[in-house]
């Protein structure tokens, strides 16, 4: 008990390495019961480690890890029946239809035959797979995979979900329909832990989020306590025709009170502590035989936050998880 709140799983001082890589270092953290947390960080910032750690998928070098009270470390197997577990690569079996892969691991929760088939058809139901439910896995597309590959993991009804990853590389729709499933789960009572590259998908979902860089948390907060200290920050975007680079010096000599970023050739960031005045930035670029195309104003987000915080940039994060198939 925390703050009046039950504490779903307990993490204190974990460490693991591999050969000369410590990929988790001393990280501690409490998820509460009931609570959707967001574990965020880089390709290779340990966010899968930790989640096999915390599922008893792999043991820690130091440190201790409860859920529910109990001793993952000294018990897995009695945690192992209180958790859901979707890995970032689907554990389902190719050569079976997906009515057979959730009844399979139903069977092994001990969930007997007339029950397991139930529940199967019913979560078939709720991920829209009715229709593919005779068809073998190995032929599911990658969002229908990720959809059974949850309802597998939710398929004995577990108080706590381990998601990893859950909508990298699938198309637009199925995304969605999981992070309304997800929601859904969240609002039911369902302890959810979240890891995910995707910025915007955990400030929608989550209540807290940890970011970890190098094996390390560097931050813990409520998405409202991460974005407050940026709130009164006005940002906007131009995006306009190559040739600005050499004008950087100018602008910040003609607009003293603005920050000036060049993201890339073409693409400029202005950033002040008050209103931004668009006019007068464009005729500075025109009049410089600059066009500009397109002028944004940006909303505070959790993309702005983790990028001051770890010095990440978002789209360099997205294209490395996508680049390595996904280990983390």
């Amino acid at each position: 008990m925390k703050n009046g709140k039950h504490t779903a799983i307990k993490v204190r001082k974990i460490t693991k390495s591999f050969d000369q890589v410590k990929a988790v270092n001393g990280i501690d953290f409490d998820v509460y019961t009931g609570e959707l947390f967001g574990f965020l960080g880089p390709n290779g910032a340990g966010k899968t480690t930790t989640i096999n750690m915390l599922t008893g998928l792999a043991r820690p070098d130091s440190g201790n890890i409860y859920v529910n009270d109990i001793d993952c470390i000294r018990n897995p197997k009695t945690v192992q029946h209180l958790i859901g577990i979707v890995p970032d690569d689907s554990n389902l079996y190719p050569e079976l239809s997906g009515f057979q892969n959730l009844c399979f691991c139903a069977s092994l929760y001990g969930i007997k035959k007339i029950e397991r088939e139930v529940r199967a058809r019913e979560l078939l139901e709720i991920f829209d797979l009715v229709k593919a439910a005779d068809r073998k896995f190995g032929g599911y597309s990658k969002g229908m995979k990720r959809k059974l590959t949850i309802a597998a993991g939710i398929i004995h009804h577990p108080s706590i979900l381990f998601l990893d990853e859950p909508t990298t590389g699938i198309d637009v729709m199925s995304a969605r329909q999981l992070r309304l499933i997800i929601s859904e789960l969240h609002k039911k009572g369902t302890t959810i832990f979240l890891t995910t590259h995707y910025i915007e998908e955990a400030e929608r979902l989550c209540d807290r989020i940890a970011f970890i860089v190098s094996g390390k948390i560097i931050r813990i907060d409520s998405v409202p306590n991460l974005i407050q200290p940026i709130k009164s920050r006005h940002t906007l975007k131009i995006i306009c025709a190559p040739g600005i680079t050499k004008l950087k010096k100018a602008m910040e000599d003609n607009f003293p009170s603005m920050k000036i970023i060049i993201q890339e050739e073409g693409v400029l960031r202005i950033e002040a502590s008050k209103p931004i005045p668009v006019g007068p930035l464009i005729r500075f670029l025109e009049d410089r035989h600059i066009d500009v195309f397109e002028a944004l104003r940006i909303k505070p987000s959790l993309e702005e936050v983790f990028v001051d915080i770890t010095g990440i940039k978002i789209d360099s994060m997205k294209n490395e998880k996508e680049k390595s198939g996904g280990t983390s």
